[in-house]
């Protein structure tokens, strides 16, 4: 086994660690056959089991073993194999999984068996020409900064070991398992499953090729409550949409829906970590209104307290409904890392960002879209109204908010003129509206007298600038975008 050698900046060692080979907002992120090769999986990996190894007496109160997940993406069963292959021969006993399995099955897995971390090969919501790896830490969830940038500085540092699978299974230290029904089980204890099949709801779930497959109709059937399935099938290519649970990726759902008069429609990502919820009419609700659906139900219905965490993009909503109960609210940077850093320090009851991922209390510090859309479908069943009510009650008392979201491709040099403009020169106005705060944790966030705002920032995950506005209609809000995209022009 390799000794870990000492990081020295002044001899320029492990010149190949910045060589498309960068963590972002959750894990390392790259197009197939480009950067994310077989070459470079193996590096990575090597750099995380050298991190490992340095945890061995730091945690040596869990097992020294690591669980390693895949998705359905191209080849993920192939890089996941290569990952334990590479971890088992630096001495590290894997847990390899047997199947394509949600992310938070893998984290799930860390608590279950008291394990020191897990890696998931996955690219989670972003397109089919992507995969990626995304440590888990030995506290169930995204790996934080702190960690990643460990791993980082240890690209390169050691030869990578990696010995045939047949040979580290004889060892002893490869194990194939599924790890899914363990995560299922939790599910069943935390749901209330009879309360919602006891309820006669109409719901259609679109998996988006991911894998979260069938699990939610597989938890109801044999009651009242009716799901029927889309795209629970394996296809790496997605259907040619990418497997993020927003417009224009749920067409057929949304269509679906409304033929089939379905109560709700439910969507999870491609790694199943994320929700995307559809009225019964075919209106599909922002991440924004996922979370608060959630906090809501939590609040009132399962009379739960805590701390409440979003993301810098979040919406005034839940920084009214804080106030209202008196809870205090953290906000992060973009990166569920930032969420689950806090969650293992304080009191949360629901940490969420704009994209659908959310957290919950007495659970793991990670998001979870198969148990989302259980909870919302729980709400349903407690409340026994439809979402389509719930959504105007909650507009009535707390005040209509419509949020959007645009992505837009540029070269770096364009990014790096933009997040210079924005801090020499912040806005003054944004169309009309005086700026009264400026936030600039993670890109530059501009809050305007009537509380609507306004946001640019760099992607974490794809070369990318997203430019956020949320306001009291949609259509303000998208002329808040098209303010930021010809601002974006102009450069």
């Amino acid at each position: 086994m390799a000794e870990i050698k000492p990081f020295d900046k002044s001899s320029g060692f492990y010149p190949e660690r910045n060589r498309g080979i960068k963590f972002g907002t959750d894990g390392w992120r790259a197009v197939i056959s480009d950067t994310f090769t077989f070459d470079n999986v193996k590096k990575v990996a090597q750099a995380m089991a050298d991190y490992v190894r340095t945890q061995r007496t730091v945690l040596s109160g869990r097992e020294f073993k690591v669980v390693v997940g895949y998705d359905t993406r191209f080849l993920s069963d192939r890089y996941a194999e290569l990952t334990a292959r590479v971890m088992a021969s630096n001495g590290i006993p894997v847990i390899l999984a047997d199947r394509p399995c949600p992310t938070p099955s893998v984290s799930y897995a860390i608590k279950d068996k008291n394990l020191v971390g897990g890696v998931v090969i996955t690219a989670s919501h972003n397109p089919a020409r992507y995969n990626g790896m995304k440590y888990k830490a030995y506290y169930s969830g995204s790996a934080g900064p702190d960690i990643t940038k460990k791993i980082e500085l240890l690209l390169g540092a050691n030869q990578v070991l990696c010995e045939p699978i047949g040979e580290l299974k004889l060892k002893g230290l490869v194990a194939i398992e599924n790890i899914v029904p363990r995560h299922i089980d939790f599910i069943k204890r935390y749901v209330n499953l009879g309360l919602i099949k006891k309820t006669p709801l109409k719901v259609i779930v679109d998996s988006m090729y991911g894998t979260g497959n069938s699990y939610i109709s597989e938890l109801l059937k044999r009651g009242k409550c009716r799901v029927d399935t889309i795209h629970d099938t394996v296809n790496p290519s997605f259907g040619g949409i990418n497997p993020e649970p927003i417009m224009p990726n749920l067409k057929e759902l949304v269509l679906t829906a409304k033929k089939g008069k379905y109560s709700i429609g439910l969507a999870t990502d491609g790694d199943a970590d994320r929700l995307g919820v559809i009225l019964s009419d075919g209106r599909p609700l922002t991440g924004h209104k996922v979370m608060t659906l959630l906090l809501l139900h939590l609040l009132e219905d399962r009379k739960m307290r805590g701390d409440v965490i979003q993301t810098i993009c979040g919406t005034v909503l839940i920084e009214k409904i804080c106030k209202k109960y008196g809870l205090k609210m953290h906000e992060t940077q973009v990166g569920f890392k930032y969420i689950c850093g806090l969650m293992g320090k304080d009191d949360i009851l629901i940490g969420g960002e704009e994209t659908g991922g959310v957290a919950f209390k007495n659970y793991i510090p990670e998001r979870d879209g198969i148990l989302s859309g259980l909870l919302i479908l729980e709400m349903l069943s407690k409340r026994r109204k439809s979402l389509d009510r719930i959504i105007k009650d909650i507009e009535k008392e707390y005040g209509r908010y419509e949020y959007r979201r645009l992505d837009i491709r540029v070269p770096d040099e364009k990014k790096k003129a933009l997040m210079e403009l924005l801090k020499t020169r912040p806005l003054k106005k944004v169309l009309d509206k005086e700026v009264v705060e400026v936030k600039d944790c993670d890109g530059y966030k501009f809050i305007l007298k009537d509380r609507s705002w306004f946001m640019m920032r760099l992607s974490g995950t794809e070369p990318i600038v997203r430019i956020y506005a949320e306001a009291p209609s949609g259509k303000r809000a998208m002329a808040m975008l098209e303010f930021g995209k010809k601002l974006l022009e102009d450069i």
